[in-house]
C-alpha cells in the first residue's frame, strides 16, 4: 500500500536525527577500467574533471578518477594489480557501486553511534591531512558488500580529499543538467527488505516514508515489494526492494543473479529541465526504457494539467505521475554495464514527493520486454 500522504513532513519528523546527515558526499564505483569509465561518464553524462589518485600520488594498488556535475560527485576506482579486494569485488559483482558516502558534521560520532546501534564495522575513524586541511572518515557496511562512509570535511579546502590531486584534461563535454542525487535504490534478497529497513531505522535513525507491495508493483508475470527510508531532512532517501512471488523471474531476481548478491540497483539524479537533459543524453548515446506509445493517449486524463507539452514527452519516452503535492517527470536508462544490473533514473520534481507509482505498470512491462530480449525473464 502506498503511504505517501499530505502528512509527509510528519513522516520525516519520525526520523531521529541522532546522526545528522547533510547529504550525499560522493558515490564510489569499483570498475574494471577507471580511465575508460571516466571518459564514458564525461562523454555520455556530462560529468567534469575534478581529482585523481594513483601512481602519481603515491598509490600502488589502485587508481581513482573523481568527476563532478553540480552537487554530484562520483569516484571511479580500479585495481592496479591482481589479488586486491577491489578486483575481487569486480570479479564477483561486475562494475558497480561500492561506497555511498554521507556528509556528516562528526564522522567519529556517526561511526560510534552506528556501531553502538548494531552496524557492522567497515572503517574506523581516521584523520586524513594535507596542506589544505583535514578530513575525518569512517564507515559501516549496509546490504551486501555496499558500505556507507561518513565524511567530515568542514576543516578541508582541497579539491576532494587528502591524497588526491587536481585532474584536468583537454576534453570536457558540456554538463547535461544533472543537479544532485534524489534517491538511491538497493535490491536485497527475498525476505530481507524489512531487515534493511529496520537497519536504516535503528542504526541511522531513518523513517519509512513510502511503502509499496506486490499489488502496487506487479505485472502478469513478475512482482516486487519496496519501502522508502529517509533521514529527517529528506536529503537522503533509500528505497529498498525485494522480489515477490510471480510466474517468471522479476527484475530484482535478475539483478541478484547477475550482481551475485544485494547492491545498488539504480541512482536517481535530479534535473530542472528533464526534456533538455534527456534529449542531450540520447544524443550522446544513452539508451532509455520505452513504454508503449498509447501511454501518452490517456496521460492528461490520469495526471491532470501539466506545464509541459505532450509531444516532446512522447518523443523522448518521459513518464509523468502526480501525488497530493504536485507532479514529477521521470525516465530510466537501460543498464549501463554488461551485466543487467546498474542503471540511472532522471527525475524532475514539480512539487511531488513520491516515486511514480502511477508509472509502475507501464515501466515494469517495459523492463520485462528487455528481460525477454536477454532471455532472463
Amino acid at each position: 500500500m502506498d503511504t505517501v500522504t499530505t502528512d509527509l513532513p510528519k513522516l520525516y519528523d519520525e526520523a531521529q536525527d541522532f546522526m545528522p546527515l547533510f547529504g550525499t558526499d560522493y558515490i564510489e564505483f569499483y570498475v574494471s577500467n577507471s580511465k575508460q569509465a571516466a571518459h564514458f561518464y564525461k562523454t555520455a553524462f556530462g560529468f567534469q574533471d575534478l581529482a585523481y589518485s594513483g601512481l602519481e600520488t603515491g598509490l600502488t594498488d589502485r587508481e581513482s578518477y573523481v568527476l563532478v556535475q553540480d552537487k554530484i560527485r562520483i569516484v571511479l576506482t580500479s585495481p592496479l594489480k591482481s589479488g586486491t579486494d577491489i578486483g575481487k569485488h569486480i570479479d564477483a559483482h561486475g562494475d558497480g557501486v561500492k561506497v555511498v558516502a554521507l556528509w556528516v558534521p562528526d564522522a567519529t560520532k556517526a561511526y560510534d553511534e552506528a556501531i553502538k546501534r548494531g552496524a557492522k564495522h567497515y572503517m574506523s575513524p581516521v584523520e586524513e591531512k594535507d596542506n589544505y586541511g583535514k578530513v575525518v572518515r569512517s564507515g559501516i557496511y549496509t546490504y551486501g558488500e555496499t558500505v556507507h562512509v561518513f565524511v567530515e570535511r568542514d576543516e578541508y579546502n582541497g579539491i576532494f580529499l587528502p591524497g588526491y590531486k587536481e585532474w584536468k584534461t583537454t576534453f570536457n563535454t558540456a554538463p547535461v543538467g544533472l543537479q544532485y542525487v534524489d534517491h538511491m535504490v538497493g535490491n536485497v534478497e527475498l525476505g530481507e527488505m524489512m531487515t534493511w529497513c529496520n537497519f536504516y531505522k535503528d542504526v541511522l535513525g531513518f523513517a519509512q516514508i513510502v511503502s509499496f507491495d506486490d499489488k502496487d508493483i506487479s505485472t502478469e508475470y513478475t512482482a516486487l515489494m519496496s519501502k522508502v527510508m529517509s533521514n529527517g531532512n529528506g536529503r537522503i532517501k533509500f528505497p529498498i526492494n525485494e522480489p515477490a512471488d510471480g510466474k517468471k523471474k522479476s527484475q530484482i531476481e535478475e539483478y541478484l543473479d547477475f550482481y551475485e548478491g544485494p547492491g545498488v540497483q539504480h541512482i536517481a539524479v535530479a534535473t530542472d529541465d528533464i526534456i533538455g537533459t534527456v534529449r542531450e543524453l540520447q544524443s550522446r548515446g544513452i539508451e532509455f526504457l520505452r513504454v508503449p506509445d498509447n501511454y501518452y493517449d490517456v496521460l492528461l486524463d490520469r495526471v491532470g494539467e501539466i506545464d509541459e507539452d505532450i509531444a516532446p514527452l512522447r518523443e523522448l519516452g518521459i513518464l509523468v505521475d502526480r501525488d497530493d503535492e504536485g507532479y514529477l517527470l521521470q525516465i530510466f536508462t537501460k543498464p549501463i554495464e554488461p551485466r543487467p544490473t546498474l542503471f540511472f533514473e532522471i527525475i524532475q520534481r514539480k512539487g511531488a514527493t513520491s516515486f511514480g507509482k502511477g508509472n509502475f505498470q507501464a515501466l515494469f512491462e517495459a523492463i520485462e520486454r528487455e528481460q525477454e530480449l536477454r532471455g532472463t525473464l
